[in-house]
């Protein structure tokens, strides 16, 4: 009695192997072939799909200069019209009387012998075009050869003419046109046929969806790398809230009590800001809520500050780097894991800051500047941080609502940025087209 195997037993008899008429391994060129007549040809369709059933014919220069014995090296071009809208050409792309930097073959192998005879091939491109195209292009043509003189004349005059004489032709041109007429006698306008109504209809349904100046206002604002206003506001304080640009959580995480008990005990608080060191003590002995929310937002603004000034000129040009992790982490000590990554993809992409980040954190200190100063920030120290001239610091309240003026204090000159309703937003330019 034969015992049955188990499951994933190996069978003691080796598997057969089965015999396949194989090609040879390797192939022999027996024969190099150079055409002398009708080379073979490899064409690309790039974009065309060519039906299998065309025919073309074949067309070569006519030159008094002796041919090449080698076929593959003439020029040629295949053309074919059996199609019934379309017309197909081939030919090579490459300059007229150059030769091509590459070579191509076409192999023809025999599996008995192995031997394998190699022809050179030319290397073409096939195209197709709208027969009723060509049609208006030769038609277009004949009407341009059959110009009257003084069309002519117009047209040099457009071409070479002083800019008093183009005003003149454009102005003649313009007044020749003039509603179509039934005919000699009849001065009634001929009425719209169906494809000028469909065409009037469509335009009509393009314009209507066209973005008002308004909107387009709105767009452009949108995209300005600004802190997002509320500009249904009804007081200045609600316009840029904390809470929304910064966010409550991330605020919340802010560390404030070291500054508050240096503030209270009279311990020097040592910052690397002008901005931050001359205010710091008058907000952080401010118990109310008001006081304890600015102060967050004045330190907030400090680690951005760092964030801003630990980063080093990148790669490319007008962009920034910002630090790995544990350094950038290292930078803005103490402040905690949550608030250095909400900064960091607030103001970064990929460890690179380019002009859009660079404007948004310096438009978000400016904010935050008004939110400390009760809306009335003396520029000097923040633009002493930042690193910017007066224009430049004007130009960045500006874009979020704000002005800037000089104003007499103590004998001298300071510039004022005050932050009131109704916001005073840059409008959108609108450049006047070029005479011609």
């Amino acid at each position: 009695m034969a015992k049955r195997k188990r499951d994933g037993e190996a069978s003691s008899k080796p598997p057969k192997k089965v015999a396949i008429d194989a090609p040879p391994p390797c192939a022999k060129v027996s024969s190099f072939l150079q055409p002398k007549s009708c080379p073979p040809v490899i064409v690309a369709t790039p974009g065309v799909q060519v039906p299998n059933n065309l025919s073309f014919h074949s067309y070569t220069p006519q030159s008094k200069i002796k041919k090449s014995k080698n076929a593959a090296h003439e020029e040629l071009l295949l053309h074919s019209t059996s199609h019934p809208t379309l017309d197909y050409t081939v030919k090579e792309d490459i300059l007229r009387g150059t030769k091509p930097k590459l070579n191509h073959f076409v192999g023809i192998y025999d599996p008995k012998t192995g031997k394998m005879q190699v022809v050179e091939a030319k290397k073409m491109t096939v195209r197709g075009a709208v027969r009723s195209k060509q049609a208006a292009e030769a038609e277009a043509a004949e009407k341009k050869m059959g110009q009257t003189m003084l069309d002519r004349k117009s047209e040099l005059g457009q071409i070479f003419g002083t800019k008093k004489a183009r005003k003149a032709i454009q102005d003649v041109t313009l007044n020749a046109i003039s509603p179509q007429k039934k005919s000699a006698n009849d001065e009634s306008p001929i009425t719209m046929d169906a494809a000028s109504k469909a065409m009037l209809s469509s335009v009509g349904k393009v314009t209507s969806t066209m973005a008002t100046k308004e909107e387009l206002q709105a767009a452009v604002d949108e995209a300005k790398p600004v802190p997002r206003p509320n500009l249904e506001a009804e007081d200045i304080e609600d316009v840029y809230d904390p809470r929304a640009i910064i966010g409550a959580d991330v605020l919340n995480l802010v560390p404030i009590r070291e500054w508050q008990e240096k503030a209270e005990h009279g311990d020097n608080i040592s910052t690397s800001s002008r901005f931050v060191a001359k205010r710091v003590v008058r907000v952080a002995t401010n118990k109310t809520p008001e006081g304890v929310m600015r102060l967050r937002v004045l330190r907030y603004f400090y680690f951005v500050l760092l964030f801003y000034l630990s980063s080093k000129p990148g790669r490319e040009r007008g962009t920034r780097s910002v630090l790995s992790r544990d350094k950038l982490r290292e930078a803005l000590q103490p402040a905690p894991e949550a608030v250095v990554e909400n900064i960091r993809r607030k103001f970064s992409d990929g460890g690179v800051m380019r002009k859009f980040h660079l404007d948004l954190i310096k438009t978000h200190c400016c904010a935050f500047a008004c939110m400390v100063d009760n809306f009335e920030v003396d520029t000097q120290d923040l633009r002493d941080d930042l690193k910017l001239d007066q224009k430049e610091i004007n130009q960045l309240f500006h874009e979020i609502g704000g002005r800037a003026k000089p104003v007499k204090r103590d004998g001298r000159t300071v510039h004022v940025a005050r932050l009131a309703l109704p916001l005073n937003f840059p409008k959108q330019r609108h450049l006047a087209p070029k005479r011609r």
